[in-house]
């Protein structure tokens, strides 16, 4: 499977749009890359659209379709193949890099919400493909009308005391028989300090590498590259340096990460070869989690089973946030520490507000009180 190479069934140069157009691709190749190139200065949403309208153009090819032939029941049809790509054996594989002969678009079927996604990717690349005189229509753009569902009121999923001393023990008896259990152990103990006591994204950290951590006035920082190519400077706690510390020894590195240090901030165990000090991906990330997290629940009280069950890597995000402002630090700091864009947002972590509000009213009576 090739991407972004120009094939005879695309778009080519002369469409009737071709006279007006403010791009010069001469096919569906080029204006796909063009688009791309926009996003060159956030390079994990770079990576995602990449993923996303190449899994598209080859969808496309073997129906022998061009951008500028995509109807609405077309997008119905990509909607349903990527809840289940078939045939599998040509559209499902395991994880393989992308040059890999092996390589499949697709690790099984997409959840609902990634699929929103992939159709919202694609929504935009025709926006943008449409306001150039490139295309003529947006079929993504045409959809059932209806109010939006309410959103669902107050704080979004996170782990209670109990869910987090269930992952605490979880992570203590993790084995260490081997070395090399030793070392997985290791970085499970420091990649949980690192969600949890940072509030950042597993996409952060996945990108992330020791030179991002500086000390300022005596203090160290980690300098994050967020969501939207945001960057921003997030305060590092005593216990979160002392985990970086305790993480580092068992790479055999210095105590201190150095200015422009290039070892990423999670590496994956992999002995002491050329790829030592590999990064760790996104979804590997996530799976570490849920097998803690799978840990967890066998250890944990019967009423939590079945929330550990569900937590997910983001959880750990919400119980940064929660566990923070229980512990009295600053709605707006603590806003400030997640990038959260606003208050409201991190407010629904809130907890004390919602009992103080429960406590006051605690007492009403619809029997009014004696004069």
């Amino acid at each position: 499977m090739k991407f972004l190479t120009p094939q005879p069934s695309l778009t080519p140069a002369g469409t009737p749009h071709a006279k007006t157009a403010l791009i010069g691709a001469r096919d569906d190749a080029e204006a796909v890359a063009l688009w791309l190139a926009e996003h060159h200065d956030s390079p994990r949403t770079l990576a995602s659209y990449r993923k996303e309208t190449e899994r598209f153009l080859l969808w496309l090819a073997e129906r022998g379709k061009s951008l500028s032939g995509v109807l609405r029941e077309d997008v119905l049809a990509y909607q349903a193949f990527l809840a289940d790509p078939q045939p599998a054996w040509r559209w499902v594989g395991p994880s393989r890099p992308r040059g890999h002969a092996e390589w499949k678009p697709f690790g099984g079927p997409l959840s609902a919400a990634s699929v929103r996604h992939s159709l919202t990717v694609l929504g935009a690349l025709f926006a943008y493909l449409n306001d150039a005189a490139y295309l003529a229509g947006n079929p993504f753009r045409l959809k059932k009308r209806r109010q939006a569902a309410p959103r669902a009121a107050g704080v979004e999923r996170h782990l209670d005391r109990d869910c987090w001393q269930a992952v605490l023990a979880a992570l203590d008896a993790l084995p260490a028989g081997t070395p090399r259990e030793r070392d997985h152990a290791e970085r499970a103990r420091w990649l949980f300090a690192l969600l949890y006591l940072s509030g950042a994204r597993r996409s952060e950290i996945a990108g992330a590498k020791m030179g991002d951590w500086f000390e300022r006035r005596g203090r160290w920082w980690w300098r994050i590259h967020g969501k939207g190519g945001v960057v921003a400077d997030v305060p590092v706690s005593d216990a979160l340096f002392a985990a970086l510390v305790r993480y580092r020894a068992g790479l055999g590195l210095a105590p201190r990460p150095l200015p422009g240090e290039d070892v990423p901030l999670v590496c994956r165990v992999t002995g002491q070869g050329a790829r030592r000090f590999a990064p760790l991906s996104d979804k590997a990330i996530y799976l570490i989690v849920k097998t803690v997290f799978a840990r967890a629940v066998e250890v944990a009280p019967a009423d939590k089973r079945d929330t550990l069950a569900a937590a997910t890597t983001h959880w750990l995000r919400h119980t940064a946030a929660s566990h923070q402002l229980d512990a009295g630090v600053p709605l707006l700091l603590v806003s400030q520490n997640l990038r959260h864009a606003s208050l409201q947002t991190t407010r629904r972590y809130l907890h004390s507000e919602d009992d103080a509000r429960h406590d006051a009213s605690r007492g009403l009576d619809w029997r009014l009180p004696e004069p």
